[in-house]
Parts: C-alpha cells; structure tokens; sequence
C-alpha cells in the first residue's frame, strides 16, 4: 500500500500531484535544486530535500540522487510528473530493481512508443491508422530521395528518437531534399545522441488531436475522449480544448477504440496519450504516444470528472480501473492555456524575474494550476511556463468568454507573460469559431502580433525625451567648462546613444 510518494519534479506539475496525494491521505516527498529553495513546492511538500545544483543534469535529471531520496525518506513510490525522468526507461527500471514502486509504465511501454519509428511498426501490427511513411530508419541522403519520390511531396522529416519539433523538417520542393535531410540528422543528433530519421506523409491543414487513455495491471484499459491541441508555436501547444470542435461522436468512438488498442498493444500500465494527426476530412492517423502524464491533463479532468494523478496512484498500488467505458461521458466544454514567463514582442524570449505582485483569477469554473507567488524570483534555468489557467463551463462559447474573463483578471508584474497573447487567441475569429488546425498561429499573426512599430512621430518624441533626461543627467555631474566654451550636449547625446551620425 503507498502511504508515502516523492515527486521527482518541480513546480506547478510537482504541487498538482501533491494536492492529490493529500486528499488521499498520502504523504509527499520534495526534491529541489539550489536555485528552488524558495518554490512554492518545497514549502507544500510534507518533506522536501536538496538533490544538487542548478542545472538539472545535475539535480532533476540525476536518477541516483533521486533513488538516494527516496530511499532516505522511505517513500514507497516515484511520481516522476512530466519532463524531466517522466519518459525515462531507466529510472522505471531502477525503481523496480529498488522495490520501489514508479507511477508510470514498464521500461518496455516507454521505449517501443518513445522510438518513433518501433512505435509506427508496432501500430500497424495493431491495425493503428499511421501516415504513409517508413517503417525504417532513413540510412543516407540518396535513400530519402528515393522514398519522397515514392511518398510525393510534402513530406516530413522526423527524428526517432524526437521530441517537441527538434530534428523535424518539412519538405515542400525537391530541391530541398538533401539539405533537410542532413539538417535534420544533425539537430536529432546533437538533440538525442541519435542521428536516425524517418519520412511521413505530410498532411495539409492538420490537427493535432490527441486521446487520454487509462489501463490497469489487469489487462483493462479505457480512454477519457479527446483534447484538441492545434494551437501551437514551434510545435509546442499553446491552447487545449476538449471536447474538440472538429470531432464528431461517429469519429470519436473510432479513433478512442483505436486510442487503447494502441496502449493494450504494448501492455501499457497507467495514464498515457494517444495523439493523432486529423485532416480536414476527419481522416486521422497514429502520431506518437506520451507515456505519461500530460501537461494539459485538467481540462479531461474538469470534462470527465476524473483525478487522473489519483487513478494513477491507484493504478501503480495495484487496483483495477474503477470504472468501465460506457460508465465515461463528457459534461460541459474546458479550455486550458499555457502561462509562460516571456516576452511576446520579442520573440517570445524568456523573462526570468522577481514577482512584484500576482492576483489570480478567481470566481465559478476557473481552475489555476501555478507555483509563483508575490515575491517569488522565477529561476532562468528551467521551462519558463509559470502557470496553467482552466476554464469549464456548460459550452464552448461560455468557455471562452469565461477564459476572456480569467485571463483579464490575472494581475501579475514583475516579469513579462505570454498572457496579452493568449487574449488575442481567445478574440481570434477562427478560434472563437472552432476553424483552426496547427497553422492558426502562422495564419493569424496578424491578430496575434499586430505590428507594434512606432511611427515617425512617436520616435522623435522618444528621442527628445531621451535627451532632455540625459542633458539634465549632465548638468547634475558636471556643468559646462565656460560661459564661452559651452558643452555641446546633443552632440554628445549623439555619440553616446547613437542618435546621431556627427
């Protein structure tokens, strides 16, 4: 029976699985780098340890300070959360060698689906629907060109072992063949220490839509339906809906059949996604599998009214699922959106910082999943997300205005968000009217990042300030040599800022 778990994470995702674990009766064990003294984690956690410096090779990514802890705090199980040791094989292994229990799947689960190229054989064994592609690792550049020729173009070229857009190039032009091929051999390398690509098929107008499946030690499985995940930037989600707008309930039991046959084919043991690739036609196909838990987990929760962290414990301690398929339904419409301390006028660059204040967004059907505070310093070392905003309500269009509402009420200064951006989302006409596949960033951004540059006036203004403060700036260091030498201040200005070419 787990009586004790340690999170072998940080952050938002490490406080979520506490909250369950104290509902459960459970106690929790922290783990912190040097630079998460101060996270709100370490303070809710019953027990909290230093496992190293900053960095996380050095910290979170080290699986024998992790099993140390463990084993010093006697926590019979390892909830690793998401990033970090979450998909790691070893660490599954390590802890069962340990007699200690990992809330996640066997090493076996984790490396058939996290090898991209094992998981599209092993889906089509299962008569899982894949894109048109290799079932091969691409050997040298005259082979991929043998193969697009096969395929036609557009294609995608995707690393093996890959993740979160790394080592992943798409191919309009046949000119273009050879270069992306070797670039996407060398980022996969450089990324996993694995240089093997394979081709797909590239779809037009794709949606990225995935399922969360559930599945016991006792050869059941289930899914809780799907979350549409089409806004991305950089292959990374932005916005998750559920139930998707694009899906209907003929599709949604296909391809949430498809979904567990997917997990049963490789014996898998607890919460995990299916995601899939739909065209415009509702044509879907198998993408890859997360064998863990997901970041944008809640709004399931909200829709379904399940606590998948809890069914996870319960999974690992050995109890069969709870409920059966037909017993799940979907109730009302949930959106969640990714809180990332960033600047979006400057590409999105990451704005590490102190919290000078923070007010969340409170009131019916809203749901903030975050570790900041006011007066909490924001390390530069890890994700920059900060937070996961929720909304549920009775429909989707009450969804958003409630999102709308929640986003507007979320005060935070200090540091810059991504949260004037997510608004822009939320007031998007092809969001707002459910028409969007994985391009709605690069075919809005006109909506999302209006041009912001200032006009003749406007900089002149700026120039001018900018003297006066620093022509008063000077004459508080120094003043002029001689009434008949005067200092030339704006010719200094000039030089010094840039201003002027004298």
């Amino acid at each position: 029976m787990i009586k004790k778990i340690l999170i072998a994470n940080r952050g938002e995702i490490a406080i979520r699985v506490m909250r369950s674990c104290r509902e459960m009766g459970i106690k929790s064990v922290a783990v912190y780098s040097e630079a998460d003294r101060d996270s709100l984690h370490v303070r809710y956690a019953d027990e909290a340890y230093l496992i190293g410096p900053a960095p996380s090779a050095e910290s979170y990514l080290v699986i024998d300070k992790i099993l140390q802890v463990a084993k010093q705090s006697g926590a019979d199980a390892i909830h690793p959360g998401y990033g970090f040791l979450s998909e790691n094989a070893e660490l599954s292994d390590r802890c069962k060698k340990e007699g200690i229990i990992f809330i996640g799947p066997s090493s076996y689960a984790i490396n058939t689906m996290g090898d991209k190229i094992t998981a599209r054989q092993t889906m089509q064994k299962a008569d899982v629907p894949v894109v048109p592609g290799t079932t091969e690792p691409i050997i040298d550049v005259e082979d991929a060109v043998k193969v697009i020729k096969e395929i036609g173009l557009p294609v995608m070229i995707k690393a093996s072992a890959g993740g979160g857009g790394k080592g992943m190039r798409l191919v309009r032009n046949e000119e273009d063949i050879v270069s992306s091929v070797n670039a996407a051999k060398s980022e996969a390398k450089a990324s996993f220490a694995n240089d093997a690509v394979y081709i797909e098929k590239y779809i037009d107008s794709p949606h990225h839509i995935e399922f969360q499946v559930l599945c016991d030690n006792h050869g059941n499985g289930v899914h809780l339906f799907e979350r549409e995940c089409s806004v991305q930037r950089r292959h990374q989600k932005v916005v998750e809906e559920t139930p998707s707008p694009l899906m209907t309930p003929e599709v949604r039991a296909e391809m949430g059949k498809h979904a567990v046959a997917a997990a049963m084919a490789v014996n898998y043991s607890g919460a995990g996604t299916i995601e899939f690739i739909v065209d415009d036609d509702l044509n879907y196909y198998f993408l890859e599998m997360n064998t863990r838990l997901q970041v944008e987990h809640p709004i399931t929760e909200e829709v379904v009214g399940v606590d998948l962290v809890a069914e996870q414990i319960r999974i690992a301690n050995g109890d069969k699922l709870r409920f059966k398929q037909e017993e799940l339904s979907q109730k009302g419409h949930a959106i969640e959106v990714r809180v990332y301390a960033e600047d979006p006028e400057n590409n999105f660059m990451p704005n590490p910082g102190k919290i000078k204040y923070l007010s969340e967004p409170l009131g019916p059907g809203i749901r903030h999943d975050g570790y900041i505070y006011s007066g909490y310093e924001i390390p530069m070392h890890y994700d920059p997300m900060i937070s996961k905003m929720i909304v549920w309500a009775d429909n989707r269009q009450d969804a958003i205005k409630r999102m709308r509402r929640a986003l507007s009420a979320y005060k935070l200064s200090g540091v810059k968000t991504s949260i004037p951006f997510l608004k822009k989302v939320m007031e998007a006409p092809d969001f707002v009217n459910g028409k969007y596949s994985t391009h709605f960033i690069e075919k809005n951004k006109d909506i999302l990042h209006p041009d912001t540059q200032a006009t003749d006036e406007e900089n002149d203004l700026a120039a001018i300030t900018a003297f006066l403060d620093f022509m008063n700036q000077q004459e508080k260091a120094a003043p002029p040599v001689s009434e008949s030498e005067p200092r030339n201040y704006w010719k200094e200005f000039g030089r010094r800022k840039g201003v002027l070419r004298l």
